[in-house]
Parts: structure tokens; sequence; C-alpha cells
């Protein structure tokens, strides 16, 4: 096999695994809030133990970039994709982490008094999902346009955060007995709204990837 056909197989093997942690971070969050909805505490805990896996991932992708960016003298389009794998990565590694830190609130609860707001948490968290999906698919598939249009969804979420934080306040304001829960809640709602701010950061990095631009600058 020559170099480069053996170059581009590493380069189709990184890209399978960045697809694989995606996948997993993906999951972690819907897991996280499925944990949330049925008070499923042995779920969220199996969603923050399994952020280990998606951390392994993360150094081993890594270590895979460095070792293609020595193997050969790569060309630009090459570099592109090693360097914005690298960068997609961590934003990947923190989905996990903020999964995390959605199944540990969902540890605290066995009850919920504002039902309707935390089926509103839960679309938002379909929403952010599905913008990270997108991404993913975008760098899988060289789909220039549907990063793009993965990115407007973010002020969607955005939208939803800001009604969602009003609707906690108010409520709290009604029902400052529900304190604890409210204040879960908007942390919930953070931890979602980054996530979707993760999903852009990932398109920005497939759009690097594909034309050498990062937030309009050329970069090479």
């Amino acid at each position: 096999m020559s170099s480069r056909k053996q170059y581009d197989r590493e380069l189709k093997n990184l890209s399978s695994r960045l697809v694989r942690m995606a996948v997993k971070s993906v999951e972690a969050v819907e897991h996280a809030m499925t944990a949330v909805k049925t008070y499923d505490k042995a779920l969220a805990k199996a969603v923050i133990h399994g952020d280990d896996e998606i951390n392994t991932l993360e150094r081993e992708i890594e270590q895979r970039c460095l070792k293609l960016l020595l193997m050969q003298q790569p060309v630009a389009s090459d570099l592109r994709q090693v360097g914005a794998t690298m960068k997609m990565i961590t934003d990947i590694e923190r989905i996990g982490d903020e999964a995390v830190d959605i199944a540990e609130l969902a540890l605290h609860h066995d009850a919920c008094a504002i039902p309707q707001l935390r089926e509103d948490v839960i679309a938002m968290a379909s929403t952010a999902c599905e913008m990270v999906d997108a991404a993913v698919t975008s760098y899988i598939t060289d789909d220039l346009s549907l990063a793009r249009s993965t990115k407007g969804r973010d002020d969607d979420v955005d939208e939803r955060f800001v009604r969602l934080r009003g609707e906690l306040g108010q409520h709290l304001l009604s029902h400052p007995q529900d304190i604890d829960e409210v204040v879960d809640y908007l942390m919930m709602i953070k931890y979602l709204e980054r996530v979707a701010d993760h999903a852009v950061n990932l398109c920005e990095w497939v759009e690097f990837k594909l034309t050498g631009q990062h937030k309009d600058a050329a970069m090479f």
C-alpha cells in the first residue's frame, strides 16, 4: 500500500473515531435528560461513569492527529482536516461534560413541581442534540450548507433559553418553596445552551476544514 493510500486510510479512521465520540456525547446528553424525565438515578450515574470513555476517545484521537501530522508532508486539505478534528474533539468532550452536569442534577429529584417547564427543557435538549448531530453529519459529508444552516438554529436555542429563564423566575416569585428545583433547572438550561454553542463551534470548524476560513478569517 502506498504511503498516500495509507494516509487516506488513517484520515478515514480518524473521522470514524470522531463520529463515535460524538455519538457517545450526544447519547450522554439524551440519557441525562431521560434520567431527568423519569427520575432514573441509575441512568444518571451511568452517564457520569460513562464520561471516562469519552475522555479516553479524546486522548486517542488527539494522539492519532499528531501522528498523522508527522507521517508525511501533508497537503493543505489534510492539515485542515486534522486541525479541524483536533479542535472539534475539544467541543465534543465538553458536550460530554455538560451531560455529566445534567446527570448530577438528575440525582437530586424524585418529583417535579413544574412539569410543563420540564417538558420545555426536554424539548430544548432535543434541539441542541439535533444541532450536534447535524454538525457531525456536515463534517462526514463535507456539507458546507448544512454546517451553516445548523449554526442558524442556535438563535432558536438562545430564544428558548431566555424564555425559560424568565418563566422559571416567574415561577419562583409565586412558589418560593421551589427554589432548589428552579435553580437546578436554571443550571440545566444553561448547560443545554452550551451544548448548542459547542454545536456552533463544530460547524465553524467544518467550515474551516472545507474553506480554510474560520469565523470569516482566512487561515490557510
